[in-house]
């Protein structure tokens, strides 16, 4: 089964936009869950324009489902998720101002550093990923390091599928998941997935563990409210 966890960043946002705590990104997480999420993703950042640390941490309370938390291992997030110690932790190369992510991990370049941070994960209880570009040699470095699944970073698929066509657009991202299931490696996928195109991408790479959508999935509750919405992302997963 694919897991649908569902990225908050964006209703921190619009409760960031105006102060005070409407919409309420904790009881929003509660509703995502109730109406069928498999998990909540949050990726806060150093500047907390979106999610802040504190809700981090009312988060952790309340939860039910699986809890994922994204970032930078810099020393202070680590501090955080060492604290918190959640489900999952996807690392990603982002710097401090960058808008969203737009690129995976070097793997190979960056080997050491990340064979050490999944290890203080691991050694925490938590799982480590990491995020990738659908490109084989990170993904088998990305083992090597340690990690137990990587993320396939899915903006190039979903820019692809509307200028080339869907057969092409999944190709590379079958070839990567192919060989980050012969490394031994759980499979993630996230980024621009959307109602249109995330069905085709379960189609062609079944064993998929879990998709973290939020921008598309809160635009499309705008329309379709929060709980239809989840439940036609659900659809395309099954």
């Amino acid at each position: 089964m694919t897991r649908l966890s569902v990225n908050i960043n964006k209703i921190a946002t619009l409760r960031n936009s105006r102060g005070g705590n409407n919409p309420d990104v904790v009881r929003t997480a509660l509703d995502c869950e109730a109406f069928g999420a498999d998990g909540i993703t949050v990726h806060p950042r150093p500047d907390e324009r979106h999610i802040r640390r504190q809700d981090v941490y009312d988060l952790k309370k309340v939860l039910t489902t699986e809890f994922n938390i994204e970032g930078y291992p810099s020393p202070d997030f680590m501090q955080l998720v060492v604290e918190i110690r959640p489900a999952q932790v996807t690392l990603v190369p982002d710097s401090p101002d960058q808008i969203t992510s737009d690129h995976g991990w070097d793997t190979v370049a960056n080997r050491d550093f990340l064979t050490e941070i999944i290890a203080e994960l691991k050694s925490n209880g938590i799982r480590a990923s990491l995020f990738v570009d659908a490109d084989c040699l990170m993904v088998e470095t990305a083992a090597k390091a340690g990690a137990d699944r990587v993320e396939l970073y899915t903006e190039p698929y979903a820019l692809d599928y509307i200028r080339i066509g869907p057969e092409q657009a999944v190709k590379s991202f079958v070839e990567a998941a192919l060989r980050a299931r012969d490394c031994g490696l759980g499979l993630n996928a996230g980024h621009d997935l959307s109602l249109q195109n995330l069905a085709w991408l379960k189609k062609n790479i079944p064993w998929l563990d879990e998709v973290s959508i939020g921008h598309a999935l809160v635009c499309d509750a705008l329309y379709l409210g929060l709980e239809k919405t989840i439940k036609e992302y659900k659809k395309c997963i099954i």
